[in-house]
């Protein structure tokens, strides 16, 4: 069934700062959040990025915090995103119902899921999702008569390539209508084609799997965007990704102290 997605949609709602930003090609920047604290998640939205993605798969946030967390990043004015634990109907409503503007889904491995992943995030006619909760529109300044006309074609929906099943996939699952942008899980795909993480980035079979994913998003018009470590790499990665995600909260949290610790261990100890 053909509809218009968020690559193509012509509504304009401000409050979408990341799919704006994106739209128009303004390479925005996100971060993952791990810790489940609303004031955590204010904190990292007022640094001046563009989406936060909560990480409900590897991090620490449960129903609770999820709601609560996505309802103040929203109110800032930044774009929530969660990552979810999995591909299943019930996680995905549950992380919709909070107003994420997005969802981000690990390991995708065929078409078949990525299919199923789309039919669970839109409202019939163009999929399955179910109504019944007033939360959803708050966090994007609509009601819910306006978010019932646009979600569909708002809500992004982001696919992960991190296994060697994706990768032979890939091209499948990137002309599935409906997936909005591909998303490189740079740890886990070394993990499954080289054994080891963190990749040094030039190995050979890495980076043909990463040249492999790109021009499978660039041949059916999808966005790419990967996790990078710093913004060194962020600002490298412009020229070949639409969107990056730079580490996450708890990364950022542990290398700030490690380093301000270094340095005031630093130097010629106390004379006596």
């Amino acid at each position: 069934m053909s509809y218009t997605t968020p690559i193509e949609t012509k509504v304009n709602n401000p409050r979408l700062r990341l799919l704006n930003k994106i739209k128009a090609n303004e390479y925005p920047l996100m971060t993952f959040v791990a810790i489940p604290s609303v004031r955590q998640a204010q904190i990292v939205a007022l640094t001046g990025l563009d989406g936060i993605i909560l990480d409900c798969e590897h991090g620490h946030i449960g129903d609770d915090s999820m709601h609560n967390s996505v309802a103040a990043i929203a109110a800032l004015d930044v774009s929530p995103i969660i990552r979810i634990r999995g591909p299943a109907h019930d996680i995905i409503k549950r992380a919709l119902d909070t107003g994420a503007h997005g969802i981000l889904v690990p390991q995708i491995n065929t078409a078949e899921e990525a299919a199923q992943i789309v039919a669970s995030s839109k409202f019939p006619p163009h999929g399955v999702r179910g109504q019944g909760s007033a939360f959803p529109a708050i966090a994007h300044g609509l009601t819910t008569p306006q978010y019932m006309k646009t979600a569909n074609e708002t809500i992004l929906t982001m696919i992960q390539i991190e296994t060697r099943a994706g990768v032979e996939n890939v091209d499948a699952i990137a002309a599935v209508p409906g997936v909005d942008v591909i998303f490189i899980g740079p740890n886990d795909l070394a993990q499954a084609l080289l054994g080891y993480v963190p990749a040094r980035g030039d190995e050979p079979e890495f980076v043909s799997a990463i040249d492999k994913i790109e021009a499978a998003a660039r041949k059916h018009g999808k966005w790419f965007a990967r996790m990078v470590n710093n913004g060194t790499a962020a600002k490298e990665a412009r020229q070949k990704y639409d969107t990056v995600a730079i580490t996450g909260d708890t990364k950022a949290i542990q290398n700030w102290y490690i380093s301000e610790f270094e340095i005031a261990r630093s130097g010629a100890a106390k004379t006596p």
